[in-house]
């Protein structure tokens, strides 16, 4: 298990003990992205005497606790930082997207509440219809009903015309006769007791005959009355049709106003869309171009890498062939020196190198780390889904970084652990001759100089390193502009999201209004089939009581005229009766 760690020394007591190095355990990884502290313990671990006191390490222990390997803290818990520093980022990415998906559902929450209160207000309409339909209905039954008495006064009316002109008729014949008698009283006849009685009774029953029009004229009163409160019943809902075609009217325009607004709108956002989409298309020419030039520099690096392998292995060759850049020794000055000082040399040549080897070593054992996890990251890679695939790029190309430096330094160090070998070994050669011993110096019959190579290799990895640079400053300068391009596009279509969100907004608002037009203008064509009809029967009935009264009033006067006739029938009767008895009757 992998821990974090700081190293602590202590120093050795007063009688000359050695000092002791330990290990502090600070955390304890858990997953790969978790750490957890653990509690203060300390192990011993000499591994460690080389660093500093208080540097921080990462330390692997085994189930026993005994430590398998040490490195220093401070790249990885760079890389460790980065990570935490992405998924911070990946937090507010996230954060950003929950709180647009609740101004989406609070949005949507105000407008459902909207029109959930349209719809509230909508069904009261609705019932105020209904109620007032129902009313309309009663005053229409009262209205039926008035008729229904109107057409009783009618016929009454009639009966009493019809029994009136049989009484005139009847008046008539009478009226005849008593002209034959004034004939024969002319001629000297005169009524006797019985004709005059009879003549008495016909007079009195014609009088009695009269068509009363008092409580016709009630009635038609009341009838007029009736009919003018249903009118003022009507009225409002009259005025309240045309306050609800007003309304409707005004409706309309603002829904054509508005269908207007939004036809403009939707012409500007198709314009500015076909404007993204130009640019959009523009952009994946630069980006195109800059693929390819991103490629041709890969490729350039490539061929570039291969020079630098090509010039390490032929280094490598003419360090161990023996020809060395920079190793030229003092042949002259070693043959003079005293030979205890030159084997104190070589042995403190030797003496580095073995450090110097140590630390190479460590370096190497490090690598090694760096290409499994970069490994074990390509395992993970292939195996995982779309949301960590980028996380796990990036990790990649962190770890191939730090692999290709670490590489990189230990190339140096290996070339100079060559160079320092190879000295020790011309040192070690002049030690032995001088010491008598016979040595083989085939190697130096052997050497080939690889130097023109290495300046034509190296002359080429100028070349090649310079137009690697002016095509990296031309791609900076490309991204430069597909960035700003990028950022007027990404602008453009935040601007344009906006505008259709507004172009939807609208859109609902039309089709609101337009329900709201449809159904004022439903309510104005239910009050105009419901009142037209109403108001039809209601001007028949008074165009049919003013006719009733038209005649009540022929009636009236006719009635008027007969009692007078009546009347001077009788005088005259009176002046034909000739007995006493007849004229006190």
């Amino acid at each position: 298990m992998l821990y974090l760690a700081e190293v602590q020394k202590q120093k050795g007591g007063l009688l000359g003990g050695g000092s002791k190095t330990e290990l502090k355990l600070l955390a304890c990884q858990r997953t790969d992205q978790n750490w957890s502290t653990v509690s203060e313990e300390v192990i011993t671990a000499e591994e460690a005497s080389k660093l500093n006191d208080g540097a921080l390490v990462l330390v692997e222990l085994n189930p026993n606790r005994q430590m398998q390997r040490i490195q220093e803290a401070g790249r990885p818990l760079v890389n460790i930082l980065q990570n935490f520093s992405r998924q911070l980022e990946k937090f507010k990415l996230k954060e950003d997207e929950i709180d647009q998906w609740k101004q989406s559902l609070t949005f949507q929450a105000q407008e459902m509440n909207r029109r959930e209160m349209e719809m509230e207000a909508r069904l009261e309409q609705l019932q105020q219809m209904e109620d007032d339909c129902q009313h309309l209905d009663e005053q229409k039954q009262e209205i039926d009903t008035s008729r229904e008495e109107i057409e009783k006064l009618q016929a009454e009316i009639e009966r009493n015309r019809q029994e009136l002109e049989g009484a005139w008729e009847h008046l008539r014949g009478e009226q005849r006769r008593l002209e034959e008698r004034q004939a024969d009283f002319q001629q000297g006849n005169v009524l006797d007791e019985e004709q005059s009685r009879v003549m008495s009774e016909l007079l009195n029953r014609l009088s009695s005959r009269v068509a009363p029009t008092e409580t016709v004229r009630e009635h038609l009163h009341l009838a007029f009355e009736l009919i003018e409160n249903q009118q003022g019943t009507l009225n409002p809902h009259w005025e309240q049709l045309e306050q609800q075609k007003t309304l409707a009217a005004q409706q309309q325009e603002e829904v054509e106003r508005l269908g207007q607004t939004l036809s403009d709108r939707q012409n500007e956002w198709q314009q500015a869309h076909n404007s993204l989409e130009q640019q959009t298309a523009q952009l994946k020419v630069y980006v195109a171009t800059i693929t390819s030039k991103q490629e041709y520099v890969q490729l350039v690096k490539e061929q570039l890498q291969y020079q630098e392998d090509l010039y390490q292995k032929i280094n490598y060759l003419a360090a161990t062939s023996g020809d060395i850049p920079g190793q030229k020794i003092d042949v002259e000055g070693l043959e003079r020196m005293p030979l205890d000082e030159l084997k104190k040399i070589v042995q403190d040549l030797v003496n580095k190198l073995e450090i110097d080897s140590h630390f190479v070593q460590e370096q190497e054992q490090e690598l090694q780390y760096k290409q499994a996890a970069i490994e074990e990251l390509q395992i993970k890679l292939s195996q995982a889904s779309d949301q960590d695939h980028i996380n796990l790029e990036m990790e990649m190309a962190d770890e191939k970084d730090h692999y290709q430096m670490l590489n990189k330094t230990l190339e140096g160090q290996r070339r100079s652990m060559l160079q320092r070998q190879k000295l020790i070994q011309q040192h070690q050669n002049i030690l032995l001759r001088r010491q008598g011993e016979s040595i083989t110096n085939t190697e130096e019959e052997n050497q080939i100089d690889f130097s023109p190579i290495l300046l034509q290799i190296d002359s080429q990895r100028q070349q090649q390193s310079q137009e690697i640079q002016k095509l990296e400053r031309e791609l900076e300068q490309m991204r430069s502009a597909i960035e700003l391009d990028q950022g007027m596009i990404d602008n453009q279509t935040h601007d344009l999201a906006q505008k259709q969100q507004e172009i939807k907004t609208l859109e609902a608002n039309l089709q609101s209004l337009r329900t709201a037009t449809s159904e004022c203008w439903g309510r104005v064509n239910l009050y105009q089939e419901t009142l037209q009809p109403i108001q039809d029967s209601l001007d028949a009935l008074r165009q049919n009581l003013q006719r009733i009264g038209e005649s009540l009033a022929q009636v009236q006067e006719t009635g008027d005229y007969q009692l007078q006739t009546i009347s001077e029938m009788r005088q005259t009767l009176q002046n034909l009766i000739l007995q006493p008895e007849l004229l006190a009757s």
